[in-house]
């Protein structure tokens, strides 16, 4: 595998997303094993798929985890269906999903707030047959807003994130100018201006797009950015990605914010995933 050399990323911040990585461990020991390997931050997607409400001492024993591991938590997607799984996100999908999405809100919000964490990602959700596009894209609106509102209570920003459209057929924002329509639509709605652009490297590889060209128009409206290798969403090096490169790109136009490895461990233990990065930069 290729390695990055020790001098490429001085500047930058590396985060694991523990909801890729470390799955072969129970959710609360997973912390624990980011410091083993050598990291201070982590990230999150929403960690139970069959409630957005979990009682309070789930809560507690998941910030309980993280603080007792040292590590903290830079980003937390609200309430997002079964993911992994066929859903992506509930905020724009009608009825009970929805439903779930806004009693999720401040559930999420008040989370974040109480271990720090300054990101929260909202997925959009997939078309739904039978149902106007026009008409979810209103809801998305609505859900998006008082998301954004209960973000820039505690303090944090609001993602927005662009998906692939081979793994991600039903999703309508496959392309960064249609995340960051809707970052400006709810900057828009609000007046906070605490809706920024996810800026996942892996899928907009996946969709074709001109990664270079769109650190080059957004880095500035860039809250958040992951990392995966393409083929294959593994570990840089293990695919035809030019990450340090493109990382680079992104310091020199300006971006300084968290970059969350999101990528699949392969056959092997995700603590020996990390062999491409120097210990130094973790």
């Amino acid at each position: 595998m290729a390695r990055f050399s020790d001098g490429a990323v001085p500047d930058q911040r590396f985060d694991v997303n523990l909801s890729i990585l470390f799955t072969e461990l129970p959710l609360l020991e997973r912390p624990a094993a980011a410091a083993a390997a050598g990291f201070t931050a982590v990230e999150l997607w929403w960690p139970w798929i069959e409630t957005p409400t979990p009682d309070q001492s789930e809560l507690d024993a998941l910030r309980k985890a993280l603080v007792n591991a040292g590590t903290q938590l830079v980003g937390l997607n609200f309430y997002a269906g079964r993911l992994p799984g066929p859903d992506r996100g509930a905020l724009s999908v009608p009825g009970e999903e929805s439903d779930r999405f806004r009693a999720n809100i401040d559930v999420a919000a008040d989370f974040a707030a109480s271990v720090g964490c300054k990101a929260l990602n909202a997925l959009y959700g997939n078309r739904v047959d039978g149902v106007d596009p026009a008409v979810q894209d209103e809801l998305a609106l609505e859900n998006l807003v008082t998301a954004a509102r209960a973000a820039d209570r505690v303090g944090a920003i609001l993602l927005i994130e662009t998906l692939n459209e081979p793994e991600s057929p039903l999703y309508p924002l496959v392309s960064a100018p249609a995340a960051i329509e809707v970052v400006d639509r709810v900057n828009e709605a609000t007046g906070l201006g605490n809706a920024k652009f996810l800026l996942d490297i892996y899928h907009l590889s996946m969709n074709g797009e001109d990664v270079s060209q769109v650190i080059e128009a957004y880095a500035d409206r860039t809250g958040h950015v992951q990392i995966a290798d393409n083929p294959g969403r593994g570990a840089p090096g293990t695919g035809s990605l030019p990450l340090e490169q493109l990382l680079g790109e992104l310091t020199k136009a300006g971006y300084d914010g968290w970059i969350g490895l999101e990528y699949k461990p392969g056959d092997r233990p995700s603590a020996e995933s990390f062999d491409w990065l120097p210990a130094g930069a973790r």
